[in-house]
């Protein structure tokens, strides 16, 4: 009896970042990287993932743009959104939780760091 990958989309407008992101979780989870907010809402149109790691700072549609697109469908408001950012201002922090991410990574990415968190949140779940 198999169990089924759990789905994580990485959504960021660095290419860089969606591949180290992609490298570190990638043998445990089934990615998607995704390299825009209106990106990001067109697939969730066809696929749920189990958890958004989503960067703030994009052009066009910035992460507090996205996440309040998500939260306010009631199709996609259950998934659960941790940011990816460099801005590590507290202000920042605290908009963040209050738009309803679970939590806040700041960049650069660090691989290990990254699988810790992602694996701590699904253990959680």
């Amino acid at each position: 009896m198999g169990t089924t990958q759990k789905i994580v989309f990485l959504v960021d407008d660095d290419m860089t970042n969606l591949a180290v992101g992609k490298r570190a979780l990638s043998n445990f989870y089934n990615v998607y990287t995704i390299g825009s907010g209106q990106a990001l809402l067109a697939l969730l149109e066809k696929i749920l993932p189990d958890l958004i790691l989503l960067d703030i700072n994009m052009p066009e549609m910035n992460g507090y743009e996205a996440i309040k697109c998500i939260k306010g469908n009631e199709k996609t408001a259950h998934i659960p959104v941790i940011f990816l950012t460099s801005n590590n201002d507290k202000n920042a922090v605290v908009e963040g939780i209050s738009l309803g991410a679970i939590d806040y990574l700041v960049k650069p990415i660090v691989p290990i760091k990254l699988l810790i968190r992602v694996n701590a949140f699904f253990d959680k779940t």
